[in-house]
């Protein structure tokens, strides 16, 4: 059975899902300030060019854009910033491992709420070549047409 998935979604990658298979998926929390929490409620968040990183057994998020804050002033942090993801040790290990001897690469996939705390959602992912690109493409293109002709039949 497919996992339920998170139906107070901030935003999505949809960007991975075309350039990389995503071979396994994990939740890992987010730390995160209190001005960057109400842009994330406005839903002002990039994924696009992000990507994880695993520095001194920490694992880091690196590229993702969270807009300010308009109505904070002082409080508002760097968009850019290098943040901490929170997972337990063995989980890192276990990834880092996997990323250094396999080439995969984590790359977060969506970021949402799950009462209170923000998670994010991350892919074991191995990146696709051209060819894989234009086949998923193609793929797509034929279950479209296919809808479309079994809708137009069934008028």
């Amino acid at each position: 059975m497919a996992k339920k998935q998170p139906d107070n979604t901030i935003a999505q990658n949809k960007k991975a899902f075309h350039d990389y298979f995503v071979i396994e998926s994990f939740e890992a929390g987010i730390e995160l300030c209190g001005t960057e929490v109400k842009s994330l409620r406005a839903g002002r968040v990039n994924l696009k060019d992000s990507w994880c990183t695993v520095e001194d057994g920490e694992m880091w998020v690196k590229g993702m854009h969270i807009s300010p804050y308009e109505q904070g002033n002082i409080f508002n942090r760097d968009p850019m910033r290098v943040r901490r993801l929170l997972m337990h040790k063995r989980e890192i290990l276990k990834l880092y491992g996997t990323v250094k001897q396999e080439g995969y690469s984590l790359i977060p996939l969506s970021l949402y709420f799950k009462g209170s705390h923000v998670k994010m959602k991350l892919g074991l992912c191995k990146g696709k070549k051209l060819y894989d690109k234009r086949d998923d493409m193609a793929q797509r293109q034929a279950k479209r047409d296919i809808e479309r002709a079994v809708k137009e039949r069934n008028r």
